[in-house]
């Protein structure tokens, strides 16, 4: 059993969020377009696969060893435990990519403590890619020559900026449809990569804002500490610094207050 690190030392905790990146690994990889993986369809009417199960038990069996006394918030079984230092995951972020072959998928393991993201870990395996931060250590990414540090953007201008808008149904549910077109057209590119994908592409400084809605905080979380680590701004959608608001904004940054602006006109 490992002792729990000080809130101030978040090193030995990101080491364990990588471990805990190759079990999910070990458990998501080998069922991808698998041709027996076994579907179901949840209460909220969205889909759960047998990989998103075995990889959410996998995680909880490593933290009950390692971390006995944090809580554990995940996607599929829920709370369990003291929620002060809690691990928020999400075994796989985008089951329906999971589900029909699709690459963009992967597992988000985040550590936050009072209710801050303070790790993230993200790991997309059929890409062979992988995504890592915490607080005051930096954000990195894996490369050929050993991990590379990222930063966003440095664009400055609206017109040049590129987003990612998760789906237009997502927008339009949520009421912010009108939102979205005046993005789409005061920005130089618009597309919907979606999931987390799209914020580690805006923490490679290759897009200037991400937003979206009806989000939970596994969703996010670990996404929060890697864009800020990368030099942006994370909030929920009205610019509130907090996980738990049901929405999400991400830029570079710099253009944080413009989107902030842009997507809030007739408010």
């Amino acid at each position: 059993m490992t002792e729990t690190p000080a809130d101030t030392d978040f090193s030995a905790d990101l080491a364990l969020a990588l471990r805990l990146a190759d079990a999910a690994d070990s458990e998501s990889l080998p069922r991808f377009d698998a041709s027996d993986l076994q579907i179901s369809t949840k209460a909220d009417r969205s889909h759960v696969t047998d990989a998103d199960l075995a990889t959410e038990r996998a995680l909880r069996s490593v933290l009950a060893e390692e971390r006995p006394s944090d809580g554990i918030f995940g996607e599929e079984f829920g709370l369990e435990g003291d929620a002060r230092r809690q691990w928020i995951i999400d075994p796989i972020d985008g089951t329906a990519n999971f589900m029909r072959g699709v690459p963009l998928w992967g597992t988000m393991i985040s550590l936050a403590v009072d209710g801050v993201p303070q790790v993230g870990v993200v790991s997309m395996p059929a890409l062979g890619r992988r995504w890592w931060a915490s607080t005051g250590a930096g954000a990195w990414t894996a490369a050929h020559s050993g991990p590379r540090r990222l930063e966003t953007s440095a664009v400055a201008s609206l017109d040049d900026a590129a987003v990612s808008f998760q789906s237009i149904t997502q927008w339009a549910d949520a009421g912010h449809l009108p939102d979205l077109l005046r993005v789409a057209d005061r920005v130089w590119r618009d597309r919907a990569y979606g999931d987390v994908y799209s914020y580690m592409l805006l923490a490679e400084g290759r897009l200037e804002m991400v937003a979206e809605f009806d989000v939970k905080e596994y969703d996010i979380a670990a996404a929060v500490p890697i864009v800020r680590e990368a030099g942006g701004m994370f909030t929920s959608f009205d610019g509130a610094d907090s996980i738990s608001e049901r929405s999400a904004l991400a830029t570079n940054g710099i253009l944080h207050g413009e989107f902030l602006t842009l997507t809030h006109a007739n408010d």
